[in-house]
Protein backbone atom coordinates (compact mmCIF):
# COMPACT_ATOMS: atom_id res chain seq x y z
CA UNK A 1 0.00 0.00 0.00
CA UNK A 2 1.68 3.50 -1.09
CA UNK A 3 2.13 6.20 1.51
CA UNK A 4 -0.40 7.92 -0.51
CA UNK A 5 -3.23 5.66 -0.03
CA UNK A 6 -2.63 5.76 3.88
CA UNK A 7 -4.74 7.68 6.09
CA UNK A 8 -3.48 8.50 9.64
CA UNK A 9 -5.75 9.38 12.06
CA UNK A 10 -3.65 11.46 14.81
CA UNK A 11 -5.34 11.84 17.92
CA UNK A 12 -4.31 14.82 19.63
CA UNK A 13 -2.91 15.91 16.67
CA UNK A 14 -3.57 19.78 17.31
CA UNK A 15 -1.64 19.55 20.54
CA UNK A 16 2.41 20.13 20.84
CA UNK A 17 3.10 16.56 20.14
CA UNK A 18 0.72 15.29 18.33
CA UNK A 19 1.26 18.61 15.80
CA UNK A 20 4.82 17.67 15.22
CA UNK A 21 3.60 13.79 14.48
CA UNK A 22 0.86 15.40 11.88
CA UNK A 23 3.80 17.53 10.15
CA UNK A 24 6.30 14.75 9.68
CA UNK A 25 3.39 12.11 8.42
CA UNK A 26 2.66 14.89 5.83
CA UNK A 27 5.91 15.90 5.23
CA UNK A 28 6.49 12.01 3.94
CA UNK A 29 3.55 12.07 1.59
CA UNK A 30 0.52 10.31 4.20
CA UNK A 31 -2.94 11.94 4.23
CA UNK A 32 -3.54 12.50 7.83
CA UNK A 33 -7.13 13.20 9.74
CA UNK A 34 -7.04 15.13 13.13
CA UNK A 35 -10.34 15.29 15.23
CA UNK A 36 -10.66 18.16 17.78
CA UNK A 37 -13.35 19.58 19.76
CA UNK A 38 -11.39 22.91 19.29
CA UNK A 39 -11.96 24.48 15.68
CA UNK A 40 -9.61 27.67 16.52
CA UNK A 41 -6.75 24.42 17.26
CA UNK A 42 -7.80 22.65 13.98
CA UNK A 43 -7.34 26.19 11.83
CA UNK A 44 -4.16 27.04 13.66
CA UNK A 45 -2.55 23.47 13.13
CA UNK A 46 -3.51 23.85 9.24
CA UNK A 47 -2.08 27.14 9.21
CA UNK A 48 1.33 25.41 10.48
CA UNK A 49 2.06 23.10 8.27
CA UNK A 50 3.61 23.51 4.70
CA UNK A 51 1.70 24.80 1.88
CA UNK A 52 1.92 22.21 -0.53
CA UNK A 53 0.77 19.23 2.23
CA UNK A 54 -2.36 21.32 2.88
CA UNK A 55 -4.74 19.10 0.71
CA UNK A 56 -3.64 15.97 2.44
CA UNK A 57 -4.96 17.05 5.75
CA UNK A 58 -8.30 16.28 6.88
CA UNK A 59 -9.66 17.99 10.11
CA UNK A 60 -12.83 17.15 11.90
CA UNK A 61 -14.61 19.11 15.09
CA UNK A 62 -15.53 16.35 17.28
CA UNK A 63 -14.93 15.13 20.37
CA UNK A 64 -13.28 11.61 21.87
CA UNK A 65 -14.08 11.99 25.49
CA UNK A 66 -16.76 9.81 25.44
CA UNK A 67 -18.30 6.72 24.04
CA UNK A 68 -21.17 8.46 22.32
CA UNK A 69 -18.89 11.35 20.93
CA UNK A 70 -15.91 9.34 20.08
CA UNK A 71 -18.27 7.42 18.07
CA UNK A 72 -19.77 10.59 16.24
CA UNK A 73 -16.53 11.84 15.14
CA UNK A 74 -15.80 8.40 13.84
CA UNK A 75 -19.36 8.30 12.02
CA UNK A 76 -17.65 11.91 10.52
CA UNK A 77 -14.72 11.17 9.80
CA UNK A 78 -14.95 8.46 7.96
CA UNK A 79 -17.77 10.66 5.93
CA UNK A 80 -14.73 12.61 4.34
CA UNK A 81 -11.79 10.04 4.16
CA UNK A 82 -13.69 6.80 3.98
CA UNK A 83 -11.53 4.14 5.44
CA UNK A 84 -8.68 4.88 8.23
CA UNK A 85 -5.18 2.98 7.72
CA UNK A 86 -3.03 4.01 10.60
CA UNK A 87 -3.95 5.36 14.32
CA UNK A 88 -1.76 6.99 16.34
CA UNK A 89 -2.65 8.19 19.89
CA UNK A 90 -1.18 11.07 21.37
CA UNK A 91 -3.64 12.25 23.87
CA UNK A 92 -2.97 14.30 26.69
CA UNK A 93 -1.35 17.68 28.05
CA UNK A 94 2.30 18.85 28.27
CA UNK A 95 2.80 19.25 31.63
CA UNK A 96 0.43 19.74 35.14
CA UNK A 97 2.52 20.78 38.60
CA UNK A 98 -0.61 21.84 40.67
CA UNK A 99 0.52 21.16 43.84
CA UNK A 100 0.87 18.19 46.69
CA UNK A 101 -2.24 15.62 46.55
CA UNK A 102 -3.52 17.60 49.34
CA UNK A 103 -4.19 20.79 48.06
CA UNK A 104 -5.90 19.15 45.24
CA UNK A 105 -9.59 18.20 45.26
CA UNK A 106 -11.50 15.08 43.69
CA UNK A 107 -12.39 16.95 40.54
CA UNK A 108 -8.56 17.53 39.44
CA UNK A 109 -8.10 14.38 39.98
CA UNK A 110 -11.21 13.33 37.88
CA UNK A 111 -9.63 16.03 35.16
CA UNK A 112 -6.34 14.30 35.12
CA UNK A 113 -8.06 10.85 34.94
CA UNK A 114 -10.23 11.57 31.82
CA UNK A 115 -7.40 13.41 30.10
CA UNK A 116 -4.67 10.76 30.27
CA UNK A 117 -6.46 7.69 30.83
CA UNK A 118 -10.04 7.69 30.27
CA UNK A 119 -10.19 9.13 26.53
CA UNK A 120 -7.16 6.98 25.64
CA UNK A 121 -9.42 3.72 26.36
CA UNK A 122 -12.49 6.15 24.83
CA UNK A 123 -10.71 6.70 21.91
CA UNK A 124 -9.04 2.74 21.64
CA UNK A 125 -12.24 1.48 21.76
CA UNK A 126 -13.41 3.88 18.88
CA UNK A 127 -11.39 3.53 16.51
CA UNK A 128 -9.18 0.47 16.89
CA UNK A 129 -11.66 -2.09 15.17
CA UNK A 130 -11.04 0.54 12.18
CA UNK A 131 -7.53 -1.14 11.79
CA UNK A 132 -7.45 -4.33 13.98
CA UNK A 133 -8.23 -7.28 11.05
CA UNK A 134 -5.47 -5.44 8.56
CA UNK A 135 -1.96 -6.26 8.49
CA UNK A 136 -1.38 -3.54 6.63
CA UNK A 137 -2.40 -1.34 9.47
CA UNK A 138 -0.97 -0.28 12.60
CA UNK A 139 -2.12 1.32 15.50
CA UNK A 140 0.83 3.36 17.92
CA UNK A 141 0.41 4.73 21.71
CA UNK A 142 2.82 7.85 22.56
CA UNK A 143 2.81 7.84 26.12
CA UNK A 144 4.89 10.07 28.51
CA UNK A 145 7.72 8.64 31.33
CA UNK A 146 6.16 10.92 34.15
CA UNK A 147 4.72 7.84 35.79
CA UNK A 148 8.37 6.41 36.16
CA UNK A 149 11.38 9.66 35.16
CA UNK A 150 9.47 13.01 35.88
CA UNK A 151 8.29 12.64 39.70
CA UNK A 152 8.76 16.22 41.48
CA UNK A 153 7.13 17.94 44.42
CA UNK A 154 3.68 19.43 43.04
CA UNK A 155 3.37 16.71 39.90
CA UNK A 156 1.83 13.75 41.65
CA UNK A 157 -1.18 13.65 39.81
CA UNK A 158 0.38 13.63 36.86
CA UNK A 159 2.19 10.84 37.16
CA UNK A 160 -0.89 8.56 38.79
CA UNK A 161 -2.36 9.70 35.35
CA UNK A 162 0.76 8.81 33.47
CA UNK A 163 1.12 5.88 35.13
CA UNK A 164 -2.55 4.65 34.24
CA UNK A 165 -1.89 5.59 31.02
CA UNK A 166 1.26 3.38 30.81
CA UNK A 167 -0.50 0.41 32.55
CA UNK A 168 -3.19 0.55 29.69
CA UNK A 169 -0.71 0.29 27.07
CA UNK A 170 1.04 -2.98 28.82
CA UNK A 171 -2.40 -4.57 29.29
CA UNK A 172 -3.35 -4.24 25.68
CA UNK A 173 -0.21 -5.92 24.99
CA UNK A 174 -0.80 -8.75 27.05
CA UNK A 175 -4.88 -8.92 26.45
CA UNK A 176 -4.17 -8.65 22.67
CA UNK A 177 -1.08 -10.53 22.17
CA UNK A 178 -2.01 -11.26 18.06
CA UNK A 179 -3.67 -8.70 16.55
CA UNK A 180 -3.45 -8.61 12.46
CA UNK A 181 -2.06 -4.78 12.75
CA UNK A 182 0.99 -3.47 14.33
CA UNK A 183 0.18 -2.72 17.52
CA UNK A 184 3.17 -0.47 19.26
CA UNK A 185 3.95 2.48 21.68
CA UNK A 186 6.45 5.24 22.13
CA UNK A 187 7.46 6.23 25.04
CA UNK A 188 9.07 9.65 25.87
CA UNK A 189 10.61 10.15 28.80
CA UNK A 190 11.29 13.83 28.59
CA UNK A 191 9.92 17.01 28.13
CA UNK A 192 8.24 17.97 24.14
CA UNK A 193 8.61 21.49 23.10
CA UNK A 194 8.25 23.78 19.84
CA UNK A 195 11.37 25.47 18.55
CA UNK A 196 10.37 28.73 20.55
CA UNK A 197 9.19 26.85 23.74
CA UNK A 198 12.45 24.55 24.35
CA UNK A 199 14.21 23.29 26.99
CA UNK A 200 17.56 21.30 28.01
CA UNK A 201 17.21 17.80 27.10
CA UNK A 202 13.50 18.91 25.69
CA UNK A 203 12.74 17.00 22.03
CA UNK A 204 11.80 19.40 19.42
CA UNK A 205 8.19 18.48 18.17
CA UNK A 206 9.18 18.29 14.64
CA UNK A 207 12.23 16.27 15.07
CA UNK A 208 9.97 13.72 17.04
CA UNK A 209 7.38 13.87 14.84
CA UNK A 210 9.68 12.51 11.92
CA UNK A 211 10.53 9.66 14.05
CA UNK A 212 7.46 8.68 14.54
CA UNK A 213 6.38 9.08 10.91
CA UNK A 214 9.50 6.87 9.82
CA UNK A 215 7.97 4.70 12.18
CA UNK A 216 4.29 4.07 10.69
CA UNK A 217 6.11 4.13 7.01
CA UNK A 218 8.73 1.40 8.15
CA UNK A 219 6.15 -1.16 9.41
CA UNK A 220 7.75 -1.67 12.58
CA UNK A 221 7.06 -5.10 14.30
CA UNK A 222 3.88 -5.80 16.37
CA UNK A 223 3.94 -5.23 20.36
CA UNK A 224 7.27 -3.22 20.23
CA UNK A 225 7.67 -0.60 22.86
CA UNK A 226 10.37 2.42 21.82
CA UNK A 227 11.70 4.45 24.29
CA UNK A 228 12.65 7.92 23.79
CA UNK A 229 14.63 9.69 26.66
CA UNK A 230 16.77 11.88 25.28
CA UNK A 231 17.32 13.55 22.01
CA UNK A 232 20.18 11.58 21.34
CA UNK A 233 17.45 8.57 21.27
CA UNK A 234 15.55 9.76 18.26
CA UNK A 235 18.52 9.41 15.97
CA UNK A 236 18.87 5.66 17.41
CA UNK A 237 15.44 5.22 16.82
CA UNK A 238 15.24 7.28 13.44
CA UNK A 239 18.56 4.90 12.09
CA UNK A 240 17.66 1.77 13.62
CA UNK A 241 14.34 0.97 14.24
CA UNK A 242 14.47 -0.93 16.60
CA UNK A 243 12.76 -1.51 19.99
Amino acid sequence: MSKSSRVVLVLGGAGTVGSGIVKGLLDKGFKVAVISRDSGRLEKLRTSVSPNTKDNLITVVGNVGSEDSAEQAKEALLKQVGKVTDIISSLGFSWWQGGPPHTQSLKDLHWVMETLLFSTFVSWKAFFPLVRDNSDSSYTFITGGAGEKLLMPGTGFLTVGAASALAFCQVLREEYPEVSCKFNQVKINTGVGTPERMAPGYLNHLDLGEVIAALVERRSPSHAVFTISSPADLKTVLLEGNP
